[in-house]
């Protein structure tokens, strides 16, 4: 996993690191030079190549001012603009600046007409105006500077994070540089990997600047493939149908019948040796064709069609031979199906995994969710996640690690806040982001497909908080594999059943 860097990690690593004799000047020269390096890459050499290095005052200017010096070391034509009065640098920036002049190098203070000249003739630029701890919208002539490199010249290097982006967020209340390729120090930043930043740095390097690597430390990281790997459970070869798990899915009413297919379907397709679906009475023939291969158990309803509360001694009798529960798609939220989903996460004996409607029965009570006998995963969206905790869905996105963590420890149980990027908290404080997904998971019923696939995890006896991490890595590998093959036309069941090639191909990663 790589260690993605909060803005309060970020400068705690800067103070352990000049504690160890680190400076300021040594991981600013480390860090233009390595994006001089990746501006040369871009522009496909140096010779006969010309670079235009936008800056600001802070400390991300002076590594852009590092970068120039070292480009035009290099032999590229450079011309850097300055967003400041020389006056207003930090000693390094200043420092740099002195340099790159007494070298010769060009500089001028920032005129719109005079960057949109410069910029017409470059084959690339590099943005060094804002860090990592910019928030808001950019405004006169930093705006206006963003727009021309967004529309003049050639490709784009941002250092850090590109300007406009909300460093510790990833959130863009304004315009914002986009990038060809983001040079960013010491681990990755929250603004590179969650939308819409993501969007706008382009190729992400993660540059080796000189901090200690034992310093290096964060709670908030990036899964890898080969992360993912590791945690596909191994079927052995004398392997039975009950040793690969079994699941219960509680699920489904006369008006959603589909929920209860999907969420079972998906539950085999991710490995579980044998499925049971409890459904309302009533809708059973219906869900009995949609999944062939489960068994049944038909359940008390209400004169709605939904699980009634009767049910649940029913259910908890069957949970004492299963492994692990689904418990939630298309239940509905009718007041008797809310006390059964509130008893049978009080009592249930088994792991299990909670989403749709039987989140929609802790709406405005989510702190109920605390109170319960086992391990649970929960896996809502931002409008459930806000049902729950009072916040709108504009807040939670604000701060969807901040949020996620907080519920993971107060619910005590893994939260899987699904979205782009989807996390795992973990009650300790760990946070990992899913890297796979795409908009074309963005259709009804791909949520019941992940609900059945962390079920056949957890059955298949893979910790909670893993059983959830691997779970949204494979979803979002098939929902890719399927939006690859179909584009706009791509729905649940095309990401269903490509969870096994999913699976398949993390296998041999691990290989």
């Amino acid at each position: 996993m790589i260690p993605i860097l909060t803005l309060a990690e970020s400068a705690q690593l800067d103070g352990e690191s000049a504690a160890r004799g680190v400076t300021v000047r040594e991981l600013m020269e480390n860090a233009g030079l390595a994006v001089a390096r990746t501006a040369v890459a871009v522009a496909g050499g140096s010779y006969g190549r010309r670079a235009v290095v936008v800056c600001g005052k802070g400390n991300n200017g002076g590594d852009g001012l590092v970068a120039a010096r070292h480009l035009e070391r290099s032999g590229m034509g450079v011309r850097v603009t300055l967003l400041a009065d020389p006056a207003e640098l930090g000693d390094e920036p200043k420092s740099n600046l002195r340099r790159f002049a007494e070298r010769g190098g060009v500089w001028q203070r920032y005129s719109e007409p005079g960057l949109r000249r410069e910029a017409a003739r470059a084959d690339v630029l590099v943005d060094a105006i804002f860090g990592t701890g910019f928030r808001g919208a950019p405004e006169g002539p930093f705006a206006r500077a963003i727009e021309v490199i967004n529309h003049e010249g050639g490709s784009v290097i941002a250092v850090d994070v590109p300007s406009g982006v909300e460093g510790e967020t990833g959130l863009v209340r304004g315009i914002a540089v986009l990038a060809d390729a983001t040079v960013t120090f010491g681990g990755l930043k929250p603004g590179l990997v969650f939308h819409p930043g993501a969007d706008h740095a382009g190729e992400v390097e993660v540059a080796d600047i000189g901090f200690p690597p034992d310093l290096v430390r964060s709670e908030l990281w990036w899964v890898e493939a080969g992360d993912a790997a590791v945690l596909v459970p191994r079927r052995e070869p004398e392997s039975h149908k009950r040793a690969s798990g079994v699941v219960l899915v509680v699920a489904g009413s006369r008006s959603m019948t589909g929920a209860a297919a999907l969420a079972a379907r998906a539950a085999y397709r991710a490995g579980a040796g044998l499925v049971t679906v409890a459904v309302p009475e009533g809708v059973l023939p219906v869900v009995e064709a949609a999944a062939p291969e489960a068994t049944f158990l038909p359940l008390p309803q209400t004169d709605m069609g939904t699980v009634a509360e009767e049910a649940a001694g029913v259910i908890l009798e069957r949970l004492e031979d299963v492994h692990a529960m689904a418990l939630g798609p298309g239940l509905t939220t009718h007041p008797s199906t809310i006390e059964l989903v509130r008893r049978l996460v009080a009592e249930s004996p088994v792991p299990f995994v909670l989403d749709a409607d039987g989140l929609g029965a802790f709406a405005g009570r989510g702190s109920l969710l605390a109170d319960r006998r086992s391990e649970a995963v929960i896996t809502p969206h931002a409008g459930e996640f806000g049902r729950l905790t009072g916040l709108s869905s504009a807040e939670v996105t604000e701060d969807r690690v901040g949020h996620a963590r907080k519920a993971a420890a107060e619910f005590r149980c893994p939260v899987l806040l699904k979205g782009s990027r989807t996390v795992v908290a973990e009650p300790g404080g760990r946070v990992r982001v899913n890297p796979t997904g795409g908009p074309y998971l963005a259709t009804g019923g791909t949520g019941d497909v992940l609900t059945g696939a962390v079920a056949a995890l957890l059955a298949r006896r893979l910790a909670p908080a893993d059983a959830a991490v691997l779970a949204a890595y494979v979803h979002g590998l098939a929902g890719r594999m399927a939006g690859a093959e179909l584009g706009e036309g791509t729905v649940a069941s095309d990401v269903l059943v490509r969870l096994p090639l999913a699976i398949a191909a993390l296998s041999r990663e691990a290989r």
